[in-house]
């Protein structure tokens, strides 16, 4: 215990991180092909469509990974913080209405966008980073399930589709609510085969994972590995897109991009410096960094935060430097995926463009009413609660690693310009889509 007050202690002292002037005039990327992604197995594809969509994998069978990620919503929620577990509806549409039944707390964190996560260079999920490429416990990933995670996940994007089911206010339900989350409340990966026999023993399901998976001879085969990889093949063939204006520029193409939104690609990749943190293929540095957003939510708690509070990468590597910063976002698609944020703070990209310009003016303007919150009475009060914490707003306020940039309005209107060049041209016209219906017979969203 008096090693938990000293990392407390130290955390009320934390620096100020050193503040880097952004990088300008970094190269363009290399144009995306289909080289640069995972050619998935596409029976594997097509069966984990429907269990994307299928509430089998939930505790209380309620909702689906497409509940939160969802086609219409460019492949999230369109919310600031979700309602998961025990809500009704889709989107901003969602409540939590029933007495019996209703929310403990939000989702803490935005619903992550799904774009191109099936590319090769990816190795690094979650807004904190807590799954990665790892030889660390001898399965491919050093992940919250640590030496428990199994054998077998073919990519890190399947590593991450089991995560989800076994959260208690994502997808598994209170402990005492159903067999799933009563065995993830023992150990994480006794959830893994409850769900694998609730999927295979459904005969449609059965026969589609002998068909898609050589090794699988028979249902009574089928684990949560076979789950995960046809979730991944899903994932990763369906939001797989990379042919938006910017893309033909990179191409060739000088014409592709309107006289404003090349504009915004000079700032982008000079004098603002985007690209020192949005580089590469992916526009992403997959590292971590602090923006200073506004805090709210019930936050990324960890067992021994004595209020509502997101630290971020350090909840991940325990290592002070690391407090309040998070993952770089790709950007492909932004503009389908707001809002914007690890807490999904702002709304539109003028917004989030103009934190990163001021981010301490910004934080200091922003008002509650920009968060997009489903109505929930009973957690308004502690929506906002960390912000009565003088302290803690204060070490947030100093954890900043961009610094304020002047820019003229139409400059910023330029940068939003580009941002907008980033959507592809079938970015709404998937290969799949949404199933009308699911084996479990279970509706869907």
């Amino acid at each position: 215990m008096n090693r938990l007050f000293h990392i407390f202690a130290l955390c009320l002292a934390l620096p100020a991180f050193a503040v880097e002037p952004p990088r300008s005039d970094a190269a363009l990327p290399k144009p995306l092909t289909d080289n640069d992604f995972i050619q998935f197995d596409a029976a594997q594809a097509k069966l984990g469509q429907l269990l994307f969509y299928d509430k089998i994998l939930s505790g209380n069978r309620n909702i689906s990974c497409g509940t939160c990620h969802h086609h219409d919503l460019g492949g999230t929620d369109g919310l600031s913080l979700g309602i998961g577990e025990g809500g009704e509806g889709l989107g901003p549409k969602r409540v939590s209405q029933s007495a019996q039944d209703r929310i403990r707390k939000r989702i803490p964190r935005n619903a992550p966008a799904l774009w191109n996560l099936g590319a090769k260079d990816i190795r690094v999920m979650f807004h904190d980073g807590r799954l990665e490429t790892s030889d660390l416990y001898g399965n491919g990933f050093n992940s919250p399930a640590e030496e428990w995670l199994p054998q077998g996940l073919e990519t890190i994007l399947a590593a991450q589709a089991v995560f989800p089911l076994t959260a208690r206010f994502e997808m598994a339900g209170d402990p005492e609510e159903n067999e799933v989350s009563g065995a993830v409340n023992d150990r994480i990966d006794n959830a893994w085969p409850i769900l694998a026999k609730r999927v295979r023993i459904i005969p449609e399901y059965g026969e589609l994972f002998v068909d898609a998976f050589d090794h699988i001879e028979a249902p009574e085969q089928v684990t949560i590995v076979e789950i995960a990889n046809a979730l991944a093949a899903f994932i990763g063939t369906e939001w797989r897109n990379h042919d938006s204006p910017f893309d033909k520029h990179l191409a060739g193409d000088e014409a592709a991009l309107t006289a404003e939104a090349a504009r915004g690609l000079d700032l982008f990749y000079g004098e603002v410096g985007c690209a020192s943190c949005h580089s590469g293929p992916l526009l992403s540095d997959q590292e971590f960094h602090a923006l200073g957003l506004p805090a709210f939510g019930p936050g990324k708690t960890r067992r021994f935060d004595p209020q509502p509070r997101d630290v971020g990468r350090m909840g991940e590597s325990d290592r002070l430097e690391d407090a309040y910063r998070f993952r770089t976002p790709m950007l492909r698609n932004v503009a389908l995926t707001s809002p914007y944020g690890h807490n999904g703070a702002f709304p539109t990209l003028e917004a989030m463009v103009r934190h990163h310009l001021d981010p301490i003016g910004s934080r200091n303007a922003w008002q509650r009413s920009d968060a997009r919150l489903p109505a929930a009475e009973w957690l308004e009060r502690a929506d906002f609660i960390v912000q009565s914490d003088a302290r803690e707003m204060a070490r947030q306020a100093r954890a900043l690693d961009i610094e304020p940039i002047a820019l003229a309005d139409d400059d910023v209107a330029a940068l939003v310009a580009f941002l907008q060049s980033l959507t592809g041209q079938t970015a709404l016209d998937r290969p799949l889509g949404r199933p009308s219906e699911v084996p479990s017979g279970l509706a869907v969203d």
